[in-house]
Parts: structure tokens; C-alpha cells; sequence
């Protein structure tokens, strides 16, 4: 039984303002992993260890799960991090909709839970992740550039399809193909 990392996402093309977010963030004293601009992605539910002979019917839960949606408009605004300033592990941009990321979520994890998924037990809070950040040296300097694009908007994207989405973990960073794309077709 072959196993992969697996999660599905809205795969992400990276806006002028992300690269420049991007690019500030490399002047900042701090060991980080950013997100590779191909890599850029909001995460609607992780899986972890995935069997491949469930792909099929996760594809089904993933059809469900956007059926009667349309494509919809998400807007990319503001900055943060987690868990909090003070120990900062991940930087993120945020994300504003109608509620229907919301929607598919609640029902991915509703069906997943059937493959013996578990389910999340947080809030959803969708977010584009950009840095993984290993320690910081000056703190004060990466608070400040990461609050210096806290109400920016960062473009609005055209959700057109969800992705069943394959993680390899490789010492250069992680190596994301798409396992199944789902369209929205309302």
C-alpha cells in the first residue's frame, strides 16, 4: 500500500506585491525558508499520510465539496504571524472571501472524516503561508517589515479549481505536484 504527504489547496500564482513582500522579507536578519513563488498555496485541509487507493474518492469528496460554486474572487490582505510576535514560527498573508473557502472546508473535513481523516479541531483560518522562520537575530527589524505591509493588499485571485496536492520533502525544501485538479463549474 503506497502512501504519499498529502493536503488540498488553491494553488496561488505569486502578484507583483507578494514578490516584493518576498524581497523584504530576504533583507531581514533571520533564518527562514520562504515559500517558492511556485509553491504558493492556501492550505483548505492537511492529510498527511494519504493511501493512494483513496485518491479517487478524495477526488469525489473534492467534486462534493465545490459542487454549485462557481469561481469565486479571494483578496490577499494584510500580514502576520504564528503564533505570535514574540516567537514567530510562520509569516503569513491574509485572506478575505464570500465564505465559500469556508464552505469547502467544512465539508472536505466533514467527508474526510470518513477515510479516517481527523478532524480539525481549530477554527479555519485560511492564509497564505511565506516564510517558515527557523530563529530571528533582530527581531525588532522583521516585526517592523512584516507590520510595514500589515494593511497592504496583496491582488485579488480567481479561484477556478481546488488541488489534491502531493508533498515531497527534500532537504532544498518541499517538491508540491498536483496529484487531481478539480474545477469549479458552478
Amino acid at each position: 500500500m503506497s502512501k504519499f504527504r498529502g493536503f488540498i489547496a488553491i494553488d496561488i500564482e505569486p502578484t507583483e506585491m507578494i514578490e516584493r513582500f518576498l524581497n523584504e522579507l530576504k533583507k531581514a536578519k533571520a533564518r527562514m525558508k520562504l515559500v517558492e513563488p511556485q509553491n504558493l498555496h492556501i492550505t483548505l485541509k492537511f492529510l498527511g499520510d494519504t493511501d493512494e487507493n483513496d485518491v479517487d474518492t478524495i477526488e469525489d469528496f473534492m467534486r462534493d465539496s465545490v459542487k454549485g460554486l462557481k469561481p469565486f474572487k479571494i483578496t490577499l490582505k494584510g500580514t502576520g504571524v504564528f503564533p505570535n510576535p514574540r516567537r514567530i514560527n510562520v509569516i503569513w498573508i491574509g485572506m478575505e472571501d464570500d465564505g465559500s473557502t469556508e464552505r469547502i472546508f467544512q465539508k472536505l473535513d466533514k467527508h474526510l472524516e470518513k477515510l479516517g481523516y481527523r478532524r480539525e479541531s481549530r477554527k479555519f483560518s485560511p492564509h497564505l503561508t511565506i516564510a517558515r522562520v527557523k530563529s530571528v537575530q533582530d527581531r525588532e527589524n522583521l516585526v517592523s517589515i512584516i507590520n510595514s505591509y500589515a494593511n497592504e493588499g496583496f491582488g485579488d485571485i480567481l479561484v477556478e479549481s481546488i488541488r489534491l496536492k502531493k508533498s515531497v520533502l527534500t532537504r532544498e525544501g518541499p517538491i508540491y505536484s498536483t496529484v487531481r485538479d478539480v474545477r469549479l463549474e458552478g
